[in-house]
């Protein structure tokens, strides 16, 4: 019986070892997602524009949400619908509707989910092209400033 439990040891401590060497599947960690959305505001703010940024991790889940003074109520669900997006479909708002928009089979995407934005100001959050979430800015005058607010974020963070 000793011999058995020191055989079972000497076969196991390897196996324990070599699964705590395993790489962690990536993830958008905390401290980069409150930055990217903090400079998403201040690059909207710096503009006059009263903006929500939301970032969501790559499973659609709410990481940070940030909503500037004065912005308007509707800019919380747009700023979180483009980021679910952006992370969901792995591509930013504005070239989904554009693909949507110039192929009209394809609006069911539209459809696929309620959380769904499809509108400029998302984009996908990736690092070593390895998708890990998505950004979104609600509430400037037009999506290209959302996306432009957005894409300052993500510089901040080094991301793609």
């Amino acid at each position: 019986m000793k011999h058995l439990l020191i055989s079972m040891a000497a076969i196991l401590v390897p196996t324990a070892m070599l699964a705590q060497e395993l790489p962690t599947a990536p993830y958008l960690p905390l401290d980069l997602a409150q930055t990217a959305a903090q400079k998403a505001v201040e690059a909207c703010s710096g503009e006059g524009h009263n903006v929500s940024v939301a970032v969501v991790a790559r499973s659609g889940e709410t990481k940070v949400l940030l909503r500037a003074d004065n912005a308007g109520p509707h800019t919380v669900g747009s700023s979180t619908g483009k980021a679910f997006t952006s992370a969901s479909m792995g591509r930013d708002t504005a070239g989904l509707a554009g693909f949507i928009g110039g192929n009209p089979q394809n609006d069911g995407l539209r459809y696929m989910d309620t959380r769904l934005v499809i509108q400029a100001g998302g984009l996908p959050i990736k690092f070593n092209g390895v998708l890990v979430g998505g950004i979104g800015v609600g509430g400037a005058p037009s999506g290209d400033i959302d996306a432009t607010c957005a894409r300052t974020g993500l510089d901040a963070i080094n991301a793609e």
